[in-house]
């Protein structure tokens, strides 16, 4: 059977393989360079805060019904009204914002829920028992409620830096209430129109200051301010990646909601594109594994800690030392049929695509491995992600790693408990223990997510082993 690549067409023999994963890996998706095209239209630029007028006008607010929008109640996490329940019963406004509003509208069902009030954050400690206060420069609350974390911000709250405020309030616009004041001025704060809205659960009405609902509805990625003050604002030592953190996000955004980015917010992108290259060059790969691994998953769609604690341990190997792309694939074929290194080895030299050069984790490949030296670096590879998986479980490891950032809360504890690392450990030990007779790969792309909840081997295989080829092997636009 012939599959197509993207760059022509890969001959397989009629026999069914042990591998049903490879056909995913050619299939061709939509790639994250589309999202940088602009977006072009006349108005674009029209009644939009992120232009002339940084801080907009009153009478181009909106407030709008939520059923008006398609918002569902019932798509709020129980978490969270449990939060928002217990700070209106103590007489504290309650709005829910950001992403999550946006999420709500566009009917997808948001990863978090972020809660502003108009509580100060020692109020939100007094009113709930597991709750603790983070952030320096601009501290919120985490509340804890059964095993999940709500974040709550306050309206009081204001980004600092050695003690001093780092923004001044902009001018209250002629005919604009209190409460429409301190709404508004928070959202200037926000980085996109589309995550700048909130949303009152109670009143059921949606605030809308930036023109984000319109945003929305072009499928437009803009920001609030305009785009070159809003991807440089002067954050002292922190300029280069903050600018860098929200160019990756405004490309990430566009990416996975189907978005265009503006064509202000895309020349200021294309401009100040050289502070990502000044990122350090390892949180790019882990970027790309984990946003990777975020298209897979969502509130509705979850995966087992194991999942996550491998691509960790994974991302740390690489890190240690640069492999060849063609190691990484063997490994992650072995990993998803069950430790048959000759079969993996056999797919993975069909590749006819392009891995990604940008990461400088994989060395430029030499030519073509005897099948020996191979297996042998696959089995050197395995041995560091166990040796990672060991690390990141051990305190006196992790105390050490934390040794290198004074300015990190001052504990040795050990998050990750021996179980999940016993688990993790079980998703590579095929790859060192040969082909495991018992272990059935799973068929086709579907992802069980029941299983992979509960920690399915074959599941959560099957999905690390797809997250690593998007990364390494990124799908190819042909549209």
């Amino acid at each position: 059977m012939a599959i197509s690549t993207g760059l022509g067409f890969l001959r397989l023999p009629c026999s069914p393989l042990r591998s049903p994963l490879l056909p995913y890996f050619f299939q061709v998706r939509l790639c994250y360079a589309a999202a940088i095209e602009a977006f072009d239209d006349t108005d674009s630029e029209k009644g939009n805060v992120s232009s002339g007028d940084v801080y907009g006008k009153a009478q181009e607010w909106k407030k709008i019904k939520s059923k008006d929008l398609g918002i569902s109640s019932l798509k709020i996490s129980r978490p969270t009204k449990v939060v928002l329940n217990g700070l209106r019963r103590r007489g504290f406004e309650v709005y829910l914002v950001g992403g999550c509003v946006r999420d709500l509208i566009l009917k997808r069902i948001p990863k978090d829920f972020d809660i502003i009030t108009t509580a100060e954050l020692k109020e939100v400690m007094r009113t709930f028992s597991r709750c603790e206060m983070i952030g320096r420069r601009f501290p919120i609350c985490h509340v804890h409620i059964g095993d999940t974390i709500v974040e709550v911000s306050s309206f009081s709250t204001r980004a600092t830096k050695f003690g001093r405020v780092l923004s001044l309030d902009p001018e209250k616009p002629t005919g604009c209430d209190e409460k429409d004041y301190l709404r508004w001025r928070n959202c200037l704060q926000r980085d996109f129109t589309i995550n700048g809205l909130m949303f009152d659960p109670y009143a059921k009405l949606v605030y809308d200051y930036t023109n984000g609902v319109d945003d929305i509805r072009k499928a437009k990625v803009r920001t609030i301010k305009p785009a070159n003050l809003s991807l440089t604002e002067d954050c002292g030592s922190y300029f280069h990646f903050i600018s860098a953190a929200r160019i990756l996000r405004a490309i990430r955004i566009a990416a996975r909601l189907g978005f265009r980015i503006s064509k202000e917010t895309a020349l200021a992108v294309k401009t100040l594109s050289g502070s990502v290259l000044r990122l350090d060059r390892g949180r790019l790969l882990m970027e790309s594994l984990l946003s990777n691994l975020d298209k897979l998953l969502a509130p509705d769609r979850p995966c087992h800690d194991s999942l996550w604690f491998s691509i960790l341990a994974f991302h740390e190997a690489l890190s240690e030392q640069a492999r060849d792309p063609l190691v990484v694939a063997v490994f992650s074929l072995a990993v998803h049929n069950g430790g048959d290194l000759s079969e993996a080895l056999s797919i993975a030299r069909r590749i006819n695509k392009q891995h990604d050069m940008s990461f400088h984790e994989l060395l430029e490949p030499p030519g073509c491995f005897d099948s020996s030296v191979v297996f042998n670096e696959v089995m050197i590879l395995a041995a560091s992600v166990r040796s990672a998986l060991a690390h990141m479980t051990d305190e006196y490891f992790v105390s050490q790693a934390m040794a290198e950032y004074p300015k990190a809360p001052k504990s040795d504890l050990v998050f990750i408990p021996q179980i999940l690392y016993v688990r993790a450990c079980k998703i590579f030990s095929c790859v060192k223990g040969g082909r495991e007779n018992w272990f059935v790969p799973k068929n086709g792309s579907k992802i069980d997510y029941e299983l992979l909840a509960m920690g399915s081997l074959r599941e959560v295989r099957h999905v690390f082993a797809r997250v690593v080829f998007d990364t390494i092997y990124p799908p190819i636009d042909n549209s």
